[in-house]
């Protein structure tokens, strides 16, 4: 089994592209329709850029309409936390990395069946 972990900020600095810093590591928000996975659907496991954790499966990747890649659950439930965010004047749920720490976005009920969340 691969060792995943964190990298030291300076080493994040120099991997990372500045948007995909901005995103994961400072809760920042990709453009709609303009990023690399919305529109992706070749099979495959989707990982943390910052750790090479398994993240989300394309099995379980959904057009949600939003421009943003959508999914209905995590690969592996154990390798994502949750916590509430209270930014922009409303209580969301914000999905990270467990190991990473990393922002991957946010949790809305408007999914498909059966469990209506992406």
């Amino acid at each position: 089994m691969a060792a995943f972990h964190k990298p030291s900020e300076t080493e994040l600095k120099k991997r990372l592209t500045p948007e995909q810093y901005r995103v994961t590591q400072q809760e920042g928000t990709e453009a709609p329709f303009r990023n690399p996975y919305w529109d992706k659907h070749e099979a495959g496991i989707y990982v943390d850029v910052v750790s090479g954790e398994p993240l989300f499966s394309s099995l379980d990747k959904f057009d949600s309409g939003t421009g943003w890649p959508s999914f209905t659950r995590p690969l592996e439930p154990q390798n994502i936390t949750t916590r509430t965010d209270h930014g922009l004047f409303m209580r969301r749920t914000e999905v990270r990395s467990r190991l990473a720490d990393s922002h991957l976005g946010h949790v809305f009920e408007d999914g498909p069946a059966p469990t209506g969340l992406r």
